[in-house]
């Protein structure tokens, strides 16, 4: 597990700057991928081409056979998924901490001026708070939506290539071969294949769950976001109405309701 740590630090750090829905998926990603690629699938797999048993010796034969049915082995595949997927997401943490960054400066400057005398000189920072805490509106949540669309495209990407790489989902418990070097077609044997379909079930059930959460958070953020203009389209109309209309008992305008 401590070869994931330097990605798990990192991704901790997205949680403050994300939704309830992205905290979800964050878990999902630790808890279910992670943890269970570090802690067992990699015991499970092995050394998969020496476990194998093929019914000839011929030299090179088992070799070929492996390379055929297995051009990337599954558990280096999920790290390459994994790592691919979670790039979007490191990309927003980047931009979140020089939008920080640069607030950040902005309050000092800020803070400078108030204290020669001049005030209004420089615009209030907008996006973030004190604490570092950030508001997922303007610049940020167009990035923030973006790396949501580029996890779903690549996670996709994902599920469908490993069918298109592998030929299979479930992992056959064995697999024949007819071509040089092998003098004849041979049959070799997966060893746990059982074991093996669980995994990659467990691990593509993982992928599209993923997928999931993150269409569903956009579809939260965006339907959050338009009920919060419908309030305030509602909020300015209202005052309008309030400064507009006339008072019955005089013909001054009322300016407040």
């Amino acid at each position: 597990m401590g070869e994931w740590s330097f990605l798990s630090d990192l991704l901790d750090k997205v949680q403050s700057h994300s939704t309830v829905v992205g905290k979800v998926w964050m878990s999902v990603l630790f808890l279910f991928r992670i943890f269970i690629l570090a802690a067992g699938i990699d015991k499970i797999w092995g050394d998969e081409q020496g476990n194998m048993n093929c019914n000839t010796h011929s030299p090179g034969c088992k070799n070929a056979c492996y390379d055929r049915s297995f051009p990337m082995s599954h558990t280096r595949f999920w790290v390459l998924q994994i790592l691919i997927v979670s790039t979007p997401t490191l990309m927003y943490l980047g931009h979140v901490l020089l939008v920080i960054r640069s607030e950040n400066k902005l309050r000092r400057r800020r803070s400078l001026e108030e204290k020669v005398g001049k005030y209004g000189l420089l615009k209030a920072p907008k996006y973030s708070d004190e604490h570092g805490k950030v508001q997922l509106k303007g610049i940020l949540l167009f990035s923030y939506m973006m790396q949501l669309l580029f996890k779903i495209l690549l996670e996709t990407a994902f599920i469908v290539g490993q069918y298109f790489l592998y030929g299979f989902i479930l992992m056959p418990s064995k697999i024949s071969f007819s071509e040089y070097p092998c003098p004849a077609p041979v049959d070799c044997f997966i060893s746990r294949p059982t074991e093996k379909t669980i995994f990659i079930i467990f691990m593509l059930a993982m992928a599209i769950l993923s997928v999931f959460l993150n269409i569903m958070e956009m579809f939260h953020l965006m339907i959050s976001k338009m009920r919060k203009m419908k309030k305030k389209r509602k909020s300015d109309s209202s005052e309008m109405y309030c400064m507009d209309k006339p008072n019955q008992n005089s013909t001054e305008i009322v300016t407040n309701c």
